[in-house]
C-alpha cells in the first residue's frame, strides 16, 4: 500500500526561494477525514488523489496523473474555494523540502512539508522552517478548502 509520511512547518518571515516554484491548484471531490479525494492542476499535468485518515504523521495515499481536460472538467466538480499555491523545492542536509506559499483564499499562509521515509527519521531542520503544525488540522489543504486562512482572524474577532 502506498503510504505519505510526512512533518508541517510555518515558514518564517524572510524565507525567499532558491529555485523557481510551480504553480498549483487542488479542489477536492471529498475532503471527509476518512479519505480525501483531490484533483490537482501542477503545472500542465492534472493529478488524481486518494488519501485515507491521519494516523499521527502517516496516512495511506494514491497518486494517479490524468490528463489535464479532465483535471479541468473535475475542478469544476469540487467544493469550494479551490486550494492555489506556488510550490518551491529545497534542498536541505539531504532532505527535500516543500515549500508552498498560498494564495487566493489562503494568501499569507506559508508552510513547508518534509516527506519521510519513516516516522523515526532523523532531519535537521533549516532556520526558515518555524513551528510544527503536522497534527494540526487547520493546515491540511483538504481543511483549507473549507475554512481559508484569511477567514481565520475573522473568526476569531467573532
Amino acid at each position: 500500500m502506498a503510504e505519505e509520511i510526512e512533518r508541517k512547518f510555518l515558514v518564517k518571515e524572510g524565507w525567499r526561494p532558491q529555485h523557481k516554484g510551480v504553480r498549483i491548484a487542488q479542489g477536492y471531490l471529498s475532503s471527509a477525514p476518512e479519505r480525501t479525494v483531490r484533483v490537482r492542476i501542477k503545472g500542465d499535468k492534472g493529478y488524481l488523489t486518494v488519501k485515507g485518515r491521519n494516523e499521527g504523521i502517516r496516512r495511506a495515499e494514491f497518486e494517479y496523473e490524468i490528463p489535464l481536460a479532465d483535471a479541468e472538467a473535475m475542478m469544476k466538480l469540487c467544493e469550494k474555494p479551490p486550494v492555489e499555491k506556488t510550490r518551491y523545492l529545497e534542498e536541505y542536509e539531504g532532505h527535500t523540502w516543500e515549500v508552498d506559499i498560498f494564495a487566493g483564499a489562503n494568501e499569507e499562509l506559508r508552510v513547508a512539508e518534509i516527506e519521510l521515509p519513516a516516522e523515526d527519521t532523523v532531519f535537521a531542520k533549516p532556520a526558515w522552517a518555524g513551528a510544527e503544525v503536522s497534527g494540526d488540522e487547520r493546515y491540511y489543504n483538504s481543511s483549507l478548502s473549507l475554512h481559508p486562512y484569511q477567514q481565520w482572524a475573522a473568526d476569531k474577532k467573532k
